[in-house]
């Protein structure tokens, strides 16, 4: 049975969440941990952490909106695309060794950080987005296979997906971010769905956990926006290589 001060450590912990997983990426390496050792088993923290989620990406994207970035009807497209992934991904069970997982996902993470630190700048005038055609086409397969992981754990997915979204359809992090924040919210909905039917939640703690995701991503989409690409890339690269040194050795 919980006591009154593990609602707070939920609310805390959802806060630093939110914030971590609306400018860079991976705070459900945070969150689910948190939910186990409260007593969760595995299988239901994954769900149970999916609610916050929800209303983590729902809170981030009201906040981009509100400061007049968005993607829309780009965000969509990807959205569906990750969302019939997502379904997938919930239902699949990875046998592979936690230990051998963490740390092939830690070399992933600090092949990410290299990425951002060795890729040519893009000056902020060159840019031009690259939203249709075959860019639009092979992002949709793109983020099908994203939506996949997404669906199956999605700690560490928003890192690769704001990247993808910043080198390939050559937005700036700003804007990659609050394409990420609205696509996870759709195919997070689906993934919610298949743990809700294996009745893999427990609502109660989802929904403590989701007051600080929430307030978390609402501050973290606004004052991301104020602070621009410089910011959000100096976020990135810290929050990587904290993530890649955790799942090594810890």
């Amino acid at each position: 049975m919980l006591e009154w001060y593990h609602y707070l450590l939920l609310v805390a912990v959802g806060f630093a969440v939110g914030f971590i997983n609306t400018v860079a990426g991976g705070g459900s390496l945070l969150s689910l941990p948190t939910l186990i050792f409260l007593g969760l088993p595995p299988a239901v923290a994954n769900g149970t952490n999916r609610v916050a989620i929800v209303i983590q990406t729902a809170m981030a994207t009201a906040g981009f909106k509100s400061k007049g970035i968005s993607t829309y009807p780009f965000n969509i497209y990807l959205g569906i695309s990750a969302f019939f992934g997502a379904i997938i991904g919930a239902y699949i069970a990875v046998d592979i060794d936690g230990e051998t997982f963490n740390r092939i996902l830690a070399i992933v993470m600090i092949a990410v950080v290299l990425i951002i630190i060795f890729k040519p700048k893009m000056r902020l005038e060159e840019i031009q987005e690259r939203l249709t055609g075959k860019y639009l086409w092979v992002a949709l397969i793109a983020f099908f296979f994203f939506g996949i992981y997404g669906g199956f754990i999605n700690a560490g997915l928003g890192f690769i997906m704001m990247l993808f979204l910043h080198y390939f359809n050559q937005m700036n992090l700003v804007r990659s971010n609050a394409t990420k924040v609205a696509v996870v919210f759709v195919y997070m909905l689906a993934a919610l769905a298949v743990f809700a039917f294996n009745d893999k939640i427990d609502w109660k703690m989802g929904f403590i956990l989701a007051i600080g995701n929430g307030s978390g991503a609402w501050f973290a989409s606004r004052f991301s926006v104020k602070k621009g690409d410089g910011f959000i890339k100096t976020f990135l690269v810290i929050a990587v290589v904290l993530m890649a040194i955790k799942l090594w050795f810890f």
